[in-house]
């Protein structure tokens, strides 16, 4: 029988979500969660996976070390030029295996595969012990975005969720000033990945009742679709909580006005996905580990700074299967023509008494204002409350920072008061799980106050 993994029923689902983003103004601001470099430790398993009200599928997955088997596998973190190892062991009835796309891979134990070394199962009284364990070794010479994934029947274990993502910092890495190609116009604040999948439930139903000869993987027909191996809403619980062990990570976006995001993506799937922001366009700086420059070192301009000279400016990126991709991503609220943060006329109800100056980029350095709409008032005047439908991320203003009067039992999600985009598939069927809406591949971004004393 099926090991379920707890998941909220969906009578519980609009409290699940808003202790969610009740945890916002405690919780830290994500980076990509992983595991740095540059010896790694993987094992192939199976476990369950948790895909919408009430079902769970069974996986097969990396785990790291003695850490529980996840999906996608873990996150790889290594630095340019310096040597990684990985050393897998498998525990799954069939042989597996793992290949690097993008990078020179020697192997050595287990057995011959068809595209690498090949670990059989440990458990087996006839594997010999050198054959139960394969040891893969490569140097990165490019940083950047790339796939991992099993190169053992790749149809079928892909599907199952032999997969991950792994990143390659530029040799010349600084935290404290991080870019992703080791230049000023890869440089960003904050970075978020977004490993794209899918799977097909008649697979998995199969490989757990044990007839795994039936699989026909030709007649592939998904109806699960993930984000860093959720579906929404779980793409917004905190990574690596408790609800989820077999899927840590999520996708929940947030920054300040005037940030640059650093946007990971990886279509570790056998379908394309049309991955759609709102809020503003995005610039494509890499794909496949390359940046988009016609001559080294050239630019282009975009709101924060610079982008390579070729990067491709869009509202949506066509994920392709095996492709990364690396974007910038920025908000300012420039041009909007009111002042995010309300006016200083006392007799206003937007009153908020604040300050801009501004810096270079024209946005005030503390709260991130652009000052050309400083004290402007919002466009239009808001209908009484009695006339409008309220939003679960509505604050009850317009403006960021602030909240406004709400009815009783509406809103309560937003209590940082930010503004709230949604990022999603722009196929429509993705955005279900199992054909129940909402689901799929969507997330959100939010847009927060900087913590400045603005009343």
């Amino acid at each position: 029988m099926p090991n379920p993994t707890f998941r909220l029923p969906k009578r519980f689902k609009a409290a699940g979500i808003a202790a969610i983003f009740l945890l916002l103004a405690a919780t830290a601001w994500a980076a990509i969660p992983g595991v740095a470099g540059p010896n790694f430790t993987f094992t192939a398993k199976s476990g369950h996976i948790s895909v919408g009200d009430p079902d769970s599928l069974i996986f097969w997955g990396y785990a790291n070390g003695t850490s529980p088997v996840q999906y996608p596998g873990p996150t790889m973190i290594v630095t340019e030029d310096q040597q990684v190892t990985v050393t897998l062991t498998n525990e799954l009835s069939m042989p597996a295996s793992i290949v690097f796309p993008g990078q020179v891979v020697e192997a050595v134990g287990g057995v011959p595969g068809l595209l690498t070394r090949e670990a059989l199962n440990a458990d087996d009284p006839a594997t010999a012990v050198n054959e139960s364990t394969v040891t893969y070794t490569f140097t990165p010479t490019e940083p950047g975005t790339y796939l991992y994934h099993s190169g053992t029947r790749p149809d079928l274990q892909v599907e199952m969720g032999l997969v991950g993502a792994l990143i390659v910092r530029p040799a010349n890495f600084d935290a404290q000033n991080p870019t992703a190609y080791g230049d000023a116009r890869t440089g960003y604040d904050q970075e978020y990945l977004f490993l794209l999948t899918e799977m097909d439930k008649r697979i998995h139903d199969l490989i757990e009742t044990g007839r795994i000869s039936q699989v026909d993987t030709s007649d592939f027909f998904p109806v699960h679709w993930f984000i860093n191996g959720r579906s929404s809403p779980d793409t917004l619980a905190p990574a690596g909580t408790g609800l989820l062990p077999n899927q840590p990570y999520d996708s929940l976006v947030r920054m300040n006005p005037g940030e640059r995001l650093l946007l990971r993506f990886v279509g570790a799937g056998r379908d394309l996905h049309p991955f759609h922001l709102h809020g503003n366009n995005f610039f494509i700086l890499a794909r496949d580990g390359r940046l988009l420059e016609s001559i080294q070192g050239a630019t282009i301009p975009m709101e924060i700074g610079t982008v390579p000279d070729i990067a491709v400016s869009d509202f949506t990126i066509t994920v392709l299967p095996g492709m990364t991709a690396d974007g910038i991503f920025t908000w300012t609220g420039r041009d909007l023509g009111w002042d995010i943060y309300g006016v200083n006329d006392p007799q206003s109800p937007a009153f908020r008494p604040h300050d801009c100056t501004p810096g270079p980029d024209g946005l005030d350095p503390v709260t991130r204002e652009y000052c050309a709409d400083h004290d402007k008032p919002f466009p239009v005047i808001l209908p009484d409350l009695k006339d409008l439908t309220f939003g679960q991320f509505y604050s009850g203003s317009p403006f960021l920072g602030a909240s406004g009067s709400l009815p009783p039992g509406e809103g309560g999600f937003n209590p940082n008061a930010g503004f709230f985009y949604m990022w999603h598939s722009h196929s429509e069927k993705e955005l279900t799980s199992n054909d129940i809406f909402p689901g799929g591949m969507m997330t959100f971004l939010v847009i927060e106050q900087p913590v400045v004393a603005i009343p």
